[in-house]
């Protein structure tokens, strides 16, 4: 059993060893995978919330992952700390997972999904601009042309969808959710800038590990649960959301997002509002208007502009 753990582990560090300077096929690939997974989320989430409630789900999804990675662990030990590496790597834990699904699921208590979805896509923006400041990344105009394309189709989208209402407290909602979107954009930053030294594997390990903490009281809903709420339907849901989405996504974004520019890697991320669409859709029968495919593909169109460079900001990605 030790030798096969051995063998996991080895492949596992061969695997995240990262890719050729220059090649980002991969680090796209995995991107890609990650906004895949992430919207699919959003159809087991509305089964696991519903039947055991936000924060019991939360702990969930942490503890399936944390018993996912724990085989590998002696592999993602950090071994390249540097002195106050603490003072990036706490906050970076801190904005995601834990602020940033504590703003968001109280945010969705005061405002509709469809505004939320809106004020996500500032992601890209906030990143494109702190990418420049804190990270020296150049912002040219043909990626401000995609993200802002990118950012016009979300709107579309969202505002598009079905009815909601007005939320029992936008501005308060709103503004939740706008702060969450600055934890998730402060934590692609800091994943940036230590992933040149530490696994981003290993930086996954720490926001699952963190997270598993920080949502324990999720574990005291768990006990007030009847023995018949434990549906096949929710046990596959939290399966999913802890090992694809939690432990996959997650770790496949910080894996991508180390090997191409923070900027470029953050656009992605309006193409899960897409993938969610596409596949309510196709897997629960909801409508899919005329408009909202001419949404989806100017926000596909938008992340592919943003992902156009020159063969000067290619060179300077390899030297990264």
């Amino acid at each position: 059993m030790e030798r096969m753990i051995s063998i996991a582990q080895e492949r596992f560090r061969l695997i995240t060893a990262g890719s050729q300077a220059g090649n980002t096929f991969w680090p796209m690939a995995a991107l890609m995978a990650a906004v895949v997974l992430w919207g699919g989320s959003f159809v087991a989430m509305r089964v696991a919330v519903t039947a055991i409630g936000p924060m019991a789900v939360m702990w969930c999804r942490m503890m399936i992952a944390l018993v996912l990675i724990l085989p590998f662990a002696k592999s993602l030990v950090p071994r390249s700390y540097q002195r106050g590496d603490w003072k990036l790597l706490i906050p970076m834990v801190l904005f995601q997972p834990c602020l940033y699904f504590l703003l968001e699921s109280n945010a969705l208590q005061f405002t509709t999904a469809s505004q939320a979805g809106v004020i996500s896509a500032s992601v890209p923006v906030l990143v494109t601009v702190g990418a420049a400041f804190f990270l020296s990344e150049s912002i040219t105009f043909t990626a401000l042309a995609g993200i802002a394309l990118s950012i016009m189709g979300v709107i579309s989208l969202t505002v598009s969808a079905d009815p909601e209402g007005v939320g029992q407290s936008p501005l308060l909602g709103n503004s939740l959710e706008f702060l969450a979107m600055i934890c998730a954009a402060g934590n692609m930053l800091i994943i940036k800038r230590l992933s040149d030294r530490y696994n981003p594997w290993g930086l996954t390990a720490m926001q699952i590990v963190a997270g598993a903490v920080f949502f324990l009281p999720g574990a005291f809903w768990l006990a007030k649960i009847p023995q018949e709420g434990w549906t096949l339907s929710l046990l596959l849901s939290l399966i999913f959301l802890g090992g694809f989405v939690t432990f996959g996504a997650f770790g496949l974004y910080n894996w991508g997002i180390s090997h191409i520019r923070a900027a470029k890697a953050s656009s992605f991320i309006n193409l899960v509002p897409v993938v969610a669409v596409i596949l309510g859709w196709a897997m629960l029968g909801e409508s899919l208007s005329f408009r909202q495919c001419l949404a989806a593909l100017a926000v596909i169109a938008g992340v592919m502009l943003s992902q156009m460079a020159d063969k000067r900001a290619i060179a300077t990605q390899a030297d990264a």
